[in-house]
């Protein structure tokens, strides 16, 4: 009878409402039986406090996420050679432990089984004292972190080389160097339900519109699945017009970006795990807005944005034209280009449709080819396959040269304007199918309904032709041309709501 009482005594109490239990075996037994069953990551270790009251404690970790040698160093060497008054219970226990003797800058004190299952995917050590219903929580993050480099995506001939990682407290750090004002704020969400990915929104407090930020923020908060593994995720589920294949949420690997974004009154989103940033709300000016304007002599700077301006039309309207011309409006073409126009189709079995799409279709195919294949390969094959193709297939007149001239020039010209080029092709094929079936009044058409398109959208509240459509002077200066710096005096009124002011100065009270 004794050792049946002494062995129901023993054993582990149940877990109740899922809140930490007093005694460290109950905790052990349901950690290892319940919420980290079967995961042989999870490290237990075991030990005691020093004489004369030595007391069990344990450390609880996730091997390969933490910094062993801090832990050994400064949370397992001072409780081994400390000892914990015998008089303290419950939360002063903890609190004891964390203020007198772990040699940590900061401790965090957690009450239930499931915050710690949360912290423990954080990278963090979590330490159980017997008798203490607190677990303290020592950051001590250790896994491996990529080198902060230039992002490949987002190559500048000036300007700062530095792109973001994988890491969000880098990141976060990043763009906190650029904008060292105790107005630039941080907030912290948790998304996914299996994932808990960290996203932290980044704003200036004396620039940014509180409803703006209060609006991403419940966006981020509606959104419920089951795990964001980039920030494409959030991108998607928060955008407006999600139909619609403009974006009205931008994307960038680049801090100085993400700073420059701010300060003119938007909100960024950085996640954890992703290198992209997404800023809001997002306009189609800045589709043709690069980082390197603003680091160029303006006149430069404006040079190179007219280019692509003129290559975004380029590379969508061309094929379209060239197919409502010969086919519909010969007239329009000059004689000689006709005649030479004809000539060289006149052997080939196709009409015109067939050839913008076949020829479309295949440098499409060449450049999916090259982006997916490593560097050195993919940029071979997608050059020689388009050299080798397209003469092959002008010697065979299945195409007319004047076609492949026609083709490479879109498909170059679509490279300007990196961030719209996926976009570029949806509206290239668009116009051709148009103007195939109805020659010029088609291309025409087609234009018209992506104006009106255009003009019915928002982002977060913006209207989408915002700086484009306006006739304030003011909101002109950085669209098609960028003005110098000592006439950009205020920020666009659409987006900073708090303070305008840009340039101080006699030009910045009297410029608007």
């Amino acid at each position: 009878m004794f050792f049946w009482k002494h062995t129901k005594k023993g054993e582990p109490q149940p877990r109740g409402l899922d809140d930490i239990s007093p005694s460290l075996r109950t905790n052990l037994h349901w950690l290892k039986e319940d919420i980290f069953v079967h995961d042989q990551t999870i490290a237990y270790r075991g030990f005691k406090t020093s004489d004369p009251h030595p007391r069990e404690c344990v450390l609880i970790y996730a091997d390969n996420m933490v910094k062993h040698e801090y832990l050994s160093q400064f949370v397992l060497r001072p409780m081994m050679r400390s000892s914990l008054p015998k008089h303290l219970r419950g939360e002063e226990l903890a609190h004891y432990a964390a203020e007198r003797i772990l040699e940590s800058d900061g401790a965090e004190f957690i009450t239930r089984y499931s915050e710690i299952g949360d912290k423990l995917m954080d990278g963090v050590g979590v330490i159980l004292i017997d008798g203490c219903p607190v677990a303290v929580v020592v950051d001590a993050q250790g896994w491996a972190k990529r080198a902060v480099t230039e992002p490949p995506s987002e190559s500048v001939v000036r300007g700062p080389r530095q792109g973001f990682s994988e890491d969000l407290g880098v990141n976060i750090s990043l763009v906190r160097l650029r904008l060292s004002s105790p107005n630039f704020k941080t907030r912290f969400l948790h998304v996914g339900t299996q994932s808990k990915t960290r996203v932290a929104i980044l704003y200036l407090d004396n620039v940014t519109s509180m409803e703006l930020v209060e609006e991403v923020e419940r966006r981020i908060k509606a959104i419920d699945i089951d795990a964001v593994l980039d920030s494409g995720y959030i991108q998607e589920l928060i955008q407006d017009s999600p139909y619609s294949p403009f974006p009205t949420i931008g994307q960038t690997e680049r801090p100085d970006v993400v700073a420059a974004k701010v300060l003119e009154g938007r909100v960024a989103v950085l996640v954890d795990g992703s290198p992209f940033a997404l800023t809001m709300p997002y306009l189609l000016v800045e589709a043709f807005q690069a980082n390197e304007d603003y680091y160029n002599h303006w006149i430069t700077a404006t040079f190179h944005r007219l280019v692509r301006y003129i290559s975004f039309f380029v590379t969508t309207a061309t094929p379209a034209i060239y197919i409502a011309l010969i086919s519909y409006h010969p007239q329009l073409i000059p004689t000689n280009l006709v005649i030479s126009i004809s000539a060289a189709r006149k052997n080939v079995p196709f009409p015109g449709i067939v050839e913008v799409i076949a020829m479309g279709l295949v440098f499409e195919i060449l450049r999916e080819g090259g982006v997916r294949l490593p560097r050195p390969i993919g940029q071979a094959i997608s050059i020689v396959g388009a050299i080798v193709l397209g003469d092959a297939a002008v010697s065979a007149s299945l195409v007319s040269a004047p076609m492949i001239i026609v083709v490479g020039l879109t498909g170059v010209a679509g490279f300007v304007v990196p961030s719209l080029n996926d976009l570029a092709v949806l509206i290239r094929l668009s116009l051709v199918l148009l103007a195939a079936a109805l020659g010029l009044y088609g291309f025409v058409f087609g234009v018209i309904a992506f104006l009106l398109l255009l003009s019915s959208m928002e982002s977060f509240g913006v209207p989408y032709l915002s700086t484009m459509t306006t006739l304030v002077p003011q909101d002109l200066k950085d669209t098609v041309v960028r003005v110098p710096w000592w006439q950009m005096v205020l920020r666009p009124r659409y987006l900073a709501s708090k303070d305008r002011q840009r340039l101080q100065g006699q030009a910045g009270r009297t410029d608007r």
